[in-house]
């Protein structure tokens, strides 16, 4: 399809060029970019002629970190997202269970002890209330605890004698027994017992997924899914490539579970075309804020013994990304507490000295906390910053908590930025809500859409300018991906991704910004339906 846009108002992203009215595609790339008088005159066969009456025009936003699979299934599971108390969470599983055969598995995600009053990991038995008929998991919003019942408890043989995994922990009672809260590797010891849905499942939950991403703005999605479970949703993603199935840009990292298999295949960043690539080797580094197993440097407040957990040991964390960086594999590094992200650009620096003129796009996800010291240390690394500006909103009560004075380096975007680091934003999804809108609401105004912790947002020095959060949600996150040259901006040559808009983001107040719509999303040159 050839297409003549005008009388717009395009805020493209390229600064040889910040604004236009006009421009041309060809097929699925755009081929001009400029004034109505002189777009309207370019000679396109067949060309459709497009009034815009004035609407603003931006690139196709990307999420640079989710779980895309991830978020269509649990669009399917129970949704105890953010619930108020232990007895609203009962009160879902329990409905659910009255259409399920007992015996069969419940799951579900999106509970944090952190809404509860009082704060507390809840237990097996207040889930027996709900049913003891069936096999219940369900995640916590962090995406790095597990709360199930005692049926799953007892079919999975986790009991008093069961020793907690390396990287894990069982949560006990005083006298050693399980209290149905599992965290980081030991959840594990559910999952590996929990039936994978089907390949039918996973592809109809992806479509989904897909489908409500593009009616946010969304054309990108840089997936994060883990384990030997990355390689499947991978395969899922190529079956829906080969049909033709796909409505956002996929760019796959893969599990360091399976980094020897990758290295075999030779398999390099960036592999693939602009549909579905290769990123890189995911690794964790730490845990999460909310079991209080992010690795810090110094103690959780008023928890003197406890310093988080470091999922990887230091030595082989950097032994790990030299590996990947030898074969043409960018390094992303899931790094919550300022001790993970100081062993995570410790490894960085490592690598550098062992690999050289090979230009990756080694990442940290989520750096939520950096230690001061350690600022700098991403554009010297070229490391770039991934980030969720969601999270300080969702995180900020409990980060005072856990944190305290440390905080004024948590969630620094403009600390980073202002060091020179690249940032690419993204949503964590399903962890919280992939609308990009939200995230540009959090990263311009650091509070929550209902007004909390007040006009100028928490530690207000952090906050960015609307411009510079655009950025990180189109180019920055296009060139995390290794596809600045393909999309992320509106210029000739790239690849026709944009969505027309409700309202001029860049001019529009916080609250307006959260009331924007998405009118028209324009994929490879051609208009998705948003119905």
């Amino acid at each position: 399809m050839n297409l003549i846009l005008y009388n717009a108002n395009i805020y493209t992203v390229n600064p040889a060029q910040p604004r236009a009215t006009a421009l041309a595609v060809a097929n699925d790339r755009i081929l001009a970019v400029g004034h109505d008088a002189e777009i309207r005159a370019v000679q396109l066969p067949n060309a459709q002629h497009v009034d815009l009456e004035g609407a603003f025009v931006m690139p196709g936003m990307i999420d640079a970190h989710l779980h895309l699979q991830w978020s269509g299934l649990e669009m399917r599971r129970v949704n105890v997202f953010e619930a108020p108390s232990v007895d609203v969470v009962v009160a879902r599983v329990r409905e659910r269970a009255r259409s399920t055969p007992a015996g069969r598995w419940i799951t579900g995600s999106g509970w944090t002890q952190d809404v509860w009053r009082p704060s507390r990991f809840p237990t097996a038995v207040e889930l027996d209330a709900a049913t003891s008929d069936h096999l219940v998991a369900l995640s916590a919003k962090s995406g790095h605890a597990m709360w199930v019942n005692s049926a799953a408890l007892q079919q999975c043989g986790i009991s008093a004698q069961t020793p907690d995994p390396p990287g894990g922990q069982i949560v006990r009672d005083e006298a050693g027994n399980p209290t149905g809260v599992l965290l980081e590797n030991a959840m594990s010891l559910i999952t590996q017992h929990i039936p994978p849905p089907t390949a039918e499942e996973e592809e109809a939950a992806t479509v989904q997924a897909m489908r409500a991403m593009n009616r946010f703005g969304l054309t990108g999605a840089h997936c994060m899914d883990g384990g030997a479970y990355s390689l499947r949703s991978l395969n899922t993603y190529q079956r829906l490539r080969e049909r033709g199935h796909l409505s956002v840009r996929i760019v796959k990292q893969i599990g360091v579970e399976v980094l020897e298999t990758v290295v075999e295949l030779g398999l390099r960043s960036g592999f693939g075309d602009a549909w579905l690539r290769i990123g890189g080797i995911k690794i964790f580094a730490d845990g999460a804020l909310g079991p209080h197993t992010a690795a810090m440097i110094e103690p959780y407040e008023n928890e003197p013994d406890n310093y988080g957990i470091s999922t990887f040991d230091p030595e082989a964390l950097a032994e790990t990304v030299t590996r990947c960086n030898q074969h043409g594999l960018a390094a992303v590094i899931h790094a919550i507490g300022d001790r993970a992200n100081h062993e995570a650009l410790n490894a960085f620096e490592v690598a550098a000295t062992q690999v050289s003129g090979v230009s990756l796009r080694n990442r940290i996800e989520h750096a939520q906390i950096v230690h001061p010291g350690d600022l700098g240390r991403f554009a010297r690394l070229n490391v770039i910053a991934s980030m969720q500006p969601i999270h300080a909103i969702g995180d900020m009560r409990m980060a005072e908590t856990c944190w305290g004075e440390r905080c004024r380096t948590a969630y620094a975007w403009r600390s980073l930025a202002g060091a020179g680091a690249r940032l690419a934003f993204g949503s964590d999804s399903p962890v919280e809500s992939f609308n990009p809108f939200l995230g540009l609401h959090a990263a311009i105004t650091r509070r929550r859409p209902d007004g909390y912790p007040g006009t100028e947002g928490w530690y207000p020095e952090q906050r960015l300018t609307i411009e510079a959060a655009i950025e990180a949600y189109t180019i920055g996150a296009a060139y995390a991906g290794g596809m600045e040259q393909e999309i992320g901006s509106l210029e000739a040559g790239k690849l026709a991704d944009l969505i027309v808009l409700s309202r001029d983001i860049t001019r529009a107040t916080p609250d307006e910004l959260l009331d924007t719509h998405v009118e028209r999303v324009l994929l490879n040159g051609r208009w998705l339906d948003l119905s």
